[in-house]
């Protein structure tokens, strides 16, 4: 088991991951959430690449995805099982564009978390004005 933080930064990469393109805006995202929200407050920044790496090395096995997802289930608490999702949303739609994968991932995760259908529209909706462009 890995604690909240790993759990939440494995959410992050795993969106970041889905269309198998980390783009440098899904990155630059990760790495502003993890400096910035109060959740990572005691969290080593240092530690972020290893954290990532981890997650990447878990989600190359067959059955990777599945692995991922039952860690990431098995280590948030219910408290942040929304942020996750949120982070998650940030995470796809940082760089302009949502792709098929990761709206199915973002899908995925709404019921695995689970995050009902309500809160997961205004979650939704708020990643997307937050990364909304002209």
């Amino acid at each position: 088991m890995i604690d909240h933080h790993a759990a939440l930064i494995y959410t992050m990469v795993l969106v970041s991951a889905a269309d198998r393109e980390m783009t440098d805006s899904e990155l630059l995202t990760i790495g502003d959430v993890v400096k910035h929200l109060p959740i990572f407050e005691d969290y080593e920044e240092a530690k972020l690449l290893e954290t990532s790496r981890d997650c990447a090395e878990l989600m190359n096995n067959d059955d990777g995805l599945e692995r991922v997802l039952n860690v990431i289930l098995a280590s948030l608490p219910e408290k942040l099982r929304e942020t996750a999702y949120a982070l998650a949303c940030d995470v796809a739609a940082s760089d302009g564009e949502v792709s098929q994968e990761e709206l199915r991932l973002l899908e995925l995760l709404r019921h695995q978390l689970p995050v009902g259908r309500l809160p997961a529209a205004a979650i939704e909706r708020g990643a997307r004005a937050r990364f909304m462009t002209l």
